[in-house]
């Protein structure tokens, strides 16, 4: 778009623009300029700066004409909205000096420390209701047993995220970003609808949890409604924290984890389950037809998919120029020791909780009817007052779970929103509306099953199995952008990673596929709504090996032979087919 120089006068004068436009293009670039430029005058017109300049009728400065004169700029990212501004990111030193091609320094606690707290965050999300709700019934249920599993799922989880943080710190830009630019419009649009859905039903779990927590604590005189109203207030004192810098929002976290990890300990101290069972659980692998359904629980619960998004963008909260190989290197070596350390502590909080219940409840009459709800009262029966009573002391625990994983829900949907939608939006705004996703279908949750805990549990269920759906449309976008060299670059996986990872992926799916069919076969029983259900599993596999087969020279085969096999059959139809 050109613009001659007494072309920019006054924003108020109505003057012939001589613009010319470049050939259509197909690339993906191309439209996200578009895309981009319409979003300027948009969050111009919100901001209401083109209104101001129509009222004042003064001449436009240099800068307003550079400002204009952007979309020409050399770098194609400029105008997109990023995961932090320059100025909020963490300064690391070293990591921005010109000398990036240099051997990378030897180990420093220092700089660990200042790559410490992305990894933490994330951890959170294997720290939520949902799963400790997991955790309770696999303990309740299978015992012990289950414990090699959860150890084998968090590491698997472990994987899953250091190929997330390795997509944002080796480009510079977030999985939601990627994905914008990876696929065609529609695809693209498809993949955000998914992650947002993904998003409310794990926010619907993780503000019931608070709810049940606040209503624990103040022994029933505050009904689910109104816990829930507490927790949706929780972004706005994000967005106070926020504020502050990202290092204070990091130690807010950290507090949260910290109480969870003291009130679970403590249970397990009160309880004090057997050491030598928990060793068998751990190191020796058992499984048996009654507890699969809690097994697939356990690996289900490790891979949420706002999470794989979430933590490509945590990492860039650093100052790490993408275009210097060994400072990407060190960075990455710093965020695999802070991730391993948070994933190991997430994994004894879990075990806390699968043990306490395992102690308590297993081989029990009430071992099939514990769910979140019901579980203080439960552990209250089993084991008593005291000073603290450990009715108390759950609540404690789990309100923090709650509290942060709805937070860290919100950081996640602002980059989800931001990143595939180029929406350069207010921060208090875009956390206002990816808030209102989640609360106003929460709210009815809490009015309608307030005083049902079978209720609870069975619409938790449909929640784990709207998470499920939607884990191959985080996975497979992941590990297809970290095996390309023109995303990555020379930091693109190795063959064997590739082959370990997609096995990974390919388990999970599986696991989370049975989950599925066992759900429907014992939930849908109408006619209508099983064709229904069939039609929509017919679109979502085709989908969802779409973007498996992407790029490959077998779709592009498919492809061929389907149009082949389309002309074929017009030829005989009599309405012959052009290509």
């Amino acid at each position: 778009m050109a613009f001659s120089e007494h072309q920019i006068r006054s924003a108020g004068e109505m003057i012939p623009l001589d613009i010319t436009l470049r050939p259509p293009s197909s690339s993906t670039y191309e439209n996200s300029r578009f895309i981009s430029f319409i979003f300027s005058i948009a969050t111009a017109v919100a901001d209401g700066s083109i209104g101001r300049r129509n009222m004042d009728m003064t001449p436009s400065s240099d800068e307003e004409a550079n400002t204009l004169l952007a979309s020409s700029s050399l770098d194609p990212y400029e105008d997109e909205e990023r995961a932090y501004e320059s100025s909020e990111k963490i300064v690391v030193p070293g990591a921005e000096d010109e000398s990036g091609d240099a051997e990378i320094q030897r180990f420093s606690w220092r700089k660990l420390w200042l790559f410490t707290g992305p990894g933490f965050l994330m951890s959170i999300a294997f720290l939520d209701p949902g799963n400790l709700e997991g955790d309770l019934q696999a303990g309740a249920i299978a015992g012990y047993s289950l414990l090699w599993l959860l150890l084998w799922a968090t590491t698997m989880g472990l994987l899953i995220q250091m190929l997330s943080a390795r997509l944002g710190v080796a480009t510079g830009r977030h999985l939601a970003e990627h994905c914008r630019e990876e696929y065609p419009s529609w695809a693209s649009v498809s993949l955000w609808f998914m992650a947002e859905v993904a998003l409310i039903g794990a926010d619907i779990q993780e503000v019931i949890g608070s709810a049940i927590a606040i209503k624990i604590l103040s022994r029933g005189a505050m009904p689910l409604w109104a816990g829930v109203i507490l927790t949706a207030l929780d972004c706005f004192f994000f967005l106070f924290l926020e504020n502050y810098g990202v290092r204070k929002l990091e130690a807010f976290f950290a507090v949260l984890i910290a109480t969870m990890a003291i009130s679970f300990a403590w249970m397990f101290g009160e309880t004090q389950p057997s050491g030598r069972e928990l060793l068998t659980g751990v190191l020796v692998p058992k499984l048996s037809s009654k507890t699969i359904r809690q097994a697939v629980g356990v690996v289900g619960c490790v891979i949420m998919p706002h999470n794989v998004y979430l933590h490509s963008a945590l990492v860039q909260s650093r100052k790490v120029d993408p275009n210097k190989k060994n400072r990407v290197q060190e960075a990455l070596r710093y965020y695999s020791i802070e991730s391993t350390a948070a994933l190991i502590i997430s994994f004894m909080i879990n075990l806390f909780v699968t043990t306490v219940f395992a102690k308590g409840f297993y081989g029990s009459k009430e071992a099939g009817s514990i769910g979140l709800e019901n579980a203080g009262q439960y552990l209250e029966r089993k084991y008593g007052g005291g000073r603290l009573p450990i009715l108390y002391i759950w609540g404690i625990g789990l309100l923090a779970a709650g509290q942060s994983s709805t937070i860290t829900g919100t950081y996640a949907g602002q980059f989800i929103m931001g990143g595939f939608l180029n929406l350069r939006l207010k921060k208090w705004l875009r956390a206002l509306i990816t808030r209102s996703f989640a609360i106003v279908p929460t709210m009815i949750v809490a009015l309608f099953f307030d005083t049902s805990d079978a209720a609870l549990d069975t619409l938790n269920e449909w929640l784990n199995v709207l998470q499920s759906v939607q884990i191959p449309f985080a996975l497979i976008p992941l590990l297809t952008l970290v095996s390309k060299e023109q995303v990555m670059g020379s930091f693109k996986i190795g063959h064997v990673t590739k082959v370990v990872t997609w096995v990974v992926a390919s388990l999970l799916i599986v696991i989370n596929g049975y989950l599925l069919l066992n759900f429907f076969i014992s939930e849908v029983n109408d006619l209508l709504f099983g064709t229904l259900v069939w039609v929509v599993l017919v679109i979502y596999i085709s989908f969802v090996l779409y973007l498996i087969l992407r790029g490959t020279d077998l779709l592009n085969r498919l492809i061929l032979v389907g149009w082949k096999g389309l002309r074929v059959l017009s030829n005989i139809l009599g309405h012959p087919l052009e290509w």
